[in-house]
């Protein structure tokens, strides 16, 4: 049945692909090989899957370099944005930074104009509560010498009719009535005197009220300026601060907790003494004071959230295209090993790339590791840890103080790894989480 149905293929390819004879010829004999249809077919047959999967592996190669090579001018240019970014929340940061200074300058222009006005303002109220008390004495003073002129002049009249009934003392009542007119004319003069005194206190009662209503009008223009530049600074603050708090807490950390720490390791103070000293300015406890304490809380927040950035791992350990080829998780052992877990984050670039800090740190670990190959392990601020693996050089040495963004290492092909790439950890108090983390929380901010 079998001899019959090859039979049957042979004679139907007969007409494609006739019978041909392979001669081997040697000294002694000669010798054939018959190359029936059916085995020139799957000769060809062969051959051509060959050259397909030539062609096909040919294609992907192709595809993936020229993939490799779009990721890498992807990220140059997300790279170049990236700088972008930066320089333009740098330089606005900059013009906050100055229009603060400006108005915390204005600010301070402002409270010393307000305390002369209203120092200003309580010489005007002491002088007019003086005046008032003045005119009051006055008042008293001239009700008091009116009935005394009175009482003087009763008592003239008396000493006049008096005289007039004794003869033998004419001359002396009548001297006594010269020192009486006398007496009189000098109250006279000396309430005319106080009068005047009285309409020249009035007149500048009243030009120390009109003052003083001056000063509250332009009390109440440089308090509403005073306001419009207080707004401006917090609307500022807020957009500038709101991000980092964001960044932060997509991160899995805590801004209070970090705000803490920060805090605690800049708290230094000191100096020579030197004498006691008052000042107005932190003892009214004013609405503007309150506000300019508040501005001064939210820089001194963003300028130790700046700390805090460049202590955690906020940025990129590489400045090169790299290619993202294998994640945090568990994924498939690259030497067919089964599903393990993967606790870093791989990135495939070019031989000898330069492998970068990702924030301020001490080296704890610069040599060979099992599986790393050669490994730095930096420690950071806050219980956070880096490491970057499989590199082929090492640039620090254990106990070196890097700054982020400093030269580590060159990226390798060391230890258990299949390719040139950089095998890049974060750790939170030993315990390993996705780097991609802390990479796409500063985007939206750095």
């Amino acid at each position: 049945m079998l001899s019959r149905v090859s039979y049957r293929i042979n004679a139907a390819l007969e007409r494609r692909l006739p019978e041909q004879r392979l001669f081997l010829k040697s000294d002694a004999d000669t010798r054939f090989i018959r190359l029936r249809p059916v085995t020139q077919a799957l000769v060809l047959g062969g051959g051509a899957l060959f050259v397909a999967w030539t062609i096909l592996a040919t294609a992907i190669l192709l595809m993936d370099n020229i993939g490799a090579g779009s990721s890498r001018e992807q990220a140059q240019r997300q790279q170049a944005v990236f700088e972008e970014r930066l320089n333009r929340m740098s330089d606005d940061r900059d013009r906050r930074a100055e229009e603060t200074l400006r108005a915390q300058q204005r600010f301070n222009l402002a409270l010393r104009q307000v305390a002369e006005m209203q120092s200003r303002l309580l010489a005007s109220e002491d002088r007019r509560r003086e005046l008032e008390t003045g005119v009051d004495v006055i008042q008293k003073t001239l009700r008091r010498t009116i009935k005394e002129r009175d009482e003087a002049r009763a008592t003239l009249a008396s000493v006049t009719y008096a005289s007039s009934q004794e003869k033998g003392s004419a001359r002396g009542a009548e001297g006594k009535a010269k020192d009486t007119e006398a007496t009189l004319a000098y109250l006279s003069d000396a309430l005319g005197m106080t009068a005047q005194e009285r309409d020249d206190m009035a007149r500048t009662a009243a030009t120390a009220d009109a003052r003083t209503a001056e000063v509250e009008t332009e009390k109440r223009l440089m308090q509403r300026r005073t306001d419009e530049i207080f707004a401006k600074l917090e609307d500022a603050l807020t957009i500038s601060v709101e991000p980092l708090d964001k960044m932060f807490r997509n991160a899995g950390l805590s801004p209070d907790d970090l705000i803490a720490t920060v805090r605690k390791g800049y708290s230094g103070q000191g100096g020579p003494l030197g004498p006691i000293t008052l000042s107005t300015s932190g003892l009214s406890g004013s609405p503007e004071e309150t506000r300019a304490n508040a501005l001064l809380d939210s820089l001194d927040r963003m300028n130790m959230y700046r700390i805090a950035a460049f202590k955690a791992p906020f940025s990129m350990p590489v400045n090169t295209a790299v290619r993202y080829t294998s994640g945090f998780g568990g994924r498939d052992d690259p030497f067919g090993r089964g599903h393990r877990k993967h606790e870093g984050q791989d990135m495939a670039g070019s031989y000898g790339a330069p492998i970068l800090a990702t924030a301020d740190g001490v080296v704890t670990h610069a040599g060979w590791e099992s599986g790393y190959g050669r490994l730095v392990s930096i420690r950071h601020a806050y219980g956070l840890e880096t490491r970057y693996g499989h590199l082929s050089q090492i640039r620090v040495n254990v106990g070196d103080k890097v700054s982020r963004g400093d030269r580590i290492g060159d990226m390798g092909n060391s230890g258990r790894s299949t390719g040139t790439h950089l095998h890049y950890e974060i750790r939170v108090n030993g315990k390993a989480i996705n780097p991609m983390t802390f990479i796409k929380a500063a985007r939206d901010v750095f």
